[in-house]
């Protein structure tokens, strides 16, 4: 038995010393710094103090997080809403179409992220191929304005982080056994209320993995709500790049990104609190 446990922890150590090296110390090196005050020219000063986490509360701040929070909140709910049934047809399909439908969500994974945003810009810009054709169609007499708005930002998160909400759903819906959703339409249920009462409820796992998979990266993917939202308004991500290099205040920026930690923690625990301890396809 010893044996084993050593060698299990041999294997384990190149693992644990690249999380201690790259993930640990990074975030305790920022966990520092916001207790520290701001240099007057650049980095920081070996005085402590709480004004950064003072200054959180700031209405500008409150604001730029409850606008954060809610753009994710809409992100999450919209992948949800196209996700879900992507992930149940999916699922439910023959091997030869499910493969044919799983490399279609996978197929952008081979693409920088930031081409694919380069891409909704060409296609939502004025002169750009949705436009030309809303104007062919007689839809609208002048150009659309697509490009540069928050619900051109909001396409571009939902597009980029869909397949982080069908990869949990698939692999819940996979794993659901057909049998019981047939023992509930045998018992009299209808379509409806035997996917609401059984096939919801034991796919929650699933859901709620890529409801937090969604949520989390959306506050932070602040290049794709600058290029397709023009960088109107503020999300969370954009102020901590912004505190970090343009106002050069490290401290407050560390503050905010402490912040953003604590909220992923609490969007994780109530994950898990909710029924999402299966990570999906983890």
């Amino acid at each position: 038995m010893k044996p084993r446990r050593d060698r299990t922890a041999l294997l384990a150590a190149p693992m644990a010393a690249w999380m201690a090296l790259f993930t640990a110390l990074p975030l305790l090196y920022i966990l520092v710094i916001s207790f520290l005050q701001r240099d007057e020219t650049w980095g920081v000063t070996d005085i402590l103090t709480l004004d950064n986490y003072r200054r959180l509360l700031d209405p500008i701040y409150i604001k730029v997080f409850t606008g954060s929070i809610g753009l994710a909140a809409r992100a999450t709910l919209l992948s949800l809403a196209v996700g879900y049934p992507f992930a149940y047809a999916m699922a439910r399909a023959k091997p030869k179409r499910r493969a044919a439908l799983t490399l279609l969500v996978v197929i952008p994974f081979w693409t920088s992220s930031l081409m694919r945003v380069y891409g909704w810009m060409i296609l939502l810009q004025a002169n750009g191929p949705l436009n030309t054709l809303l104007l062919k169609l007689g839809i609208v007499e002048l150009p659309a304005k697509l490009l540069y708005t928050q619900g051109a930002a909001l396409l571009g998160m939902v597009y980029t982080l869909l397949p982080f909400m069908i990869l949990p759903c698939h692999t819940a819906i996979e794993r659901l056994d057909p049998r019981v959703t047939d023992a509930a339409r045998d018992l009299g249920a209808s379509p409806a209320k035997a996917f609401l009462t059984v096939t919801l409820p034991l796919t929650m796992p699933g859901i709620m993995s890529g409801c937090m998979l969604v949520f989390v990266p959306t506050m932070g993917l602040y290049y794709v709500y600058d290029l397709l939202g023009g960088g109107k308004g503020a999300i969370l991500g954009r102020v901590i790049h912004d505190q970090m290099l343009s106002a050069r205040n490290p401290p407050f920026g560390a503050a905010l990104s402490v912040a953003l930690i604590a909220l992923t923690g609490a969007v994780v625990a109530l994950q898990r609190r909710l029924g999402g301890r299966d990570i999906g396809f983890f």
